[in-house]
């Protein structure tokens, strides 16, 4: 008797918001907060805005200072530039550039709370502005306001339709909020629009992933890893998609090129997952082990190790008891760290 593979494994994840985001144009010095850092590595949602220029108001009082601080932030001197600014604001409240300018160089410098402050003052002042609007949405979307973001992002792109950036992220805050369906359209007119762009396709393939369309996403995974550099979150997700499909020697081979590039925990477990569901169960109890021994906590690999010495334990026709203390030592450490388990808590119970 063999336990099967698929009831008693951690399931394949389908790809997450993090890992995308990781994909996405980053915005150069910044992190992302809440520790979700680049993992993809400190990068954002896509950040250009229009190179046009933000229309004024009607009144050009105070542009001036505006252009001194911009000479002033050119030359690094920022909280100058930035006292300029409000000064600018005081002559003219009604300047959207000011405000612009100023939320600019909050985000250049990380201080994303500051840079939305800024920017929505300049939604509220100019709504007919696109880089007000957009800038306002990336900034809420970085801070994870997500649903506001969304609303930022709709407002832009009511005002340019086919803005590439608006509508990349906005897909993936749809994304974030759980809501793939609703993200589609504009994953895909962000395609349409730049069909060569990495982010783009991966962001699509996660969107297809999360609405259980496996084989599309495997395509923009593929499409991605071809026009962009490879990452170890691309290559989990493009894993994730064809282990959901069984072409389980294919995800294999993916997982060990993530391990090439970034041996982690989660890639050795996967990789576990992988052999274990080709039935090469020697090397999958090795990869699990591998898993454990740079995490020891990561509760997914404990489970593999415990479903392999069970089928070891079942394979001797329940002779070899050792076998199985040691998997119900390993599944209990992993209800340890993860008691919302039904399955492992059945092969427990079950097992004792």
């Amino acid at each position: 008797m063999r336990i099967p593979a698929a009831n008693h494994l951690p399931a394949l994840r389908r790809p997450t918001p993090a890992a995308l985001l990781a994909l996405a144009v980053g915005l150069s010095g910044c992190t992302m907060p809440n520790g979700a850092q680049r993992q993809p590595r400190a990068s954002q949602p896509a950040n250009q805005s229009s190179n046009e220029p933000a229309t004024l108001p009607a009144s050009n009082a105070g542009i001036d200072l505006v252009k001194d601080a911009e000479k002033l932030k050119s030359e690094g001197r920022l909280d100058e530039a930035l006292m300029q600014l409000e000064k600018a604001v005081a002559e003219n409240p009604r300047l959207t550039i000011a405000y612009i300018t100023a939320g600019d160089i909050h985000r250049e410098a990380g201080d994303y709370i500051s840079a939305e402050e800024q920017y929505g003052k300049a939604a509220k002042v100019e709504p007919g502005n696109f880089d007000a609007q957009y800038l306002h949405g990336l900034a809420l979307q970085v801070l994870n306001r997500i649903g506001d973001a969304v609303r930022a992002y709709l407002r832009a792109l009511a005002i340019r339709p086919d803005d590439f950036n608006a509508n990349l992220n906005l897909g993936t805050a749809y994304l974030q909020l759980g809501e793939p369906a609703q993200g589609l359209p504009y994953a895909q007119r962000a395609i349409a629009l730049k069909s060569d762009d990495g982010a783009a396709r991966s962001n699509l393939g996660s969107i297809y992933a999360a609405l259980g369309r496996y084989d599309e996403a495997i395509i923009e995974f593929q499409q991605a890893a071809e026009v962009t550099q490879l990452t170890p979150p691309l290559l989990l997700n493009l894993a994730d998609a064809l282990g959901r499909v069984g072409r389980y020697p294919e995800m294999a081979a993916t997982l060990k090129q993530v391990i090439a590039l970034e041996p982690t925990p989660v890639a050795w477990e996967r990789l576990g997952s992988a052999d274990f569901r080709q039935k090469q169960y020697d090397l999958a109890i090795q990869s699990f082990r591998k898993s454990l021994e740079i995490d020891p906590n990561h509760y997914p690999a404990l489970n593999g190790v415990g479903v392999c010495l069970l089928n070891q334990y079942l394979w001797t026709g329940g002779k070899d008891r050792s076998l199985k203390d040691e998997a119900l030592r390993s599944l209990r450490r992993s209800l340890q760290i993860e008691s919302r388990q039904p399955k492992i808590l059945e092969l427990v119970s079950r097992y004792s």
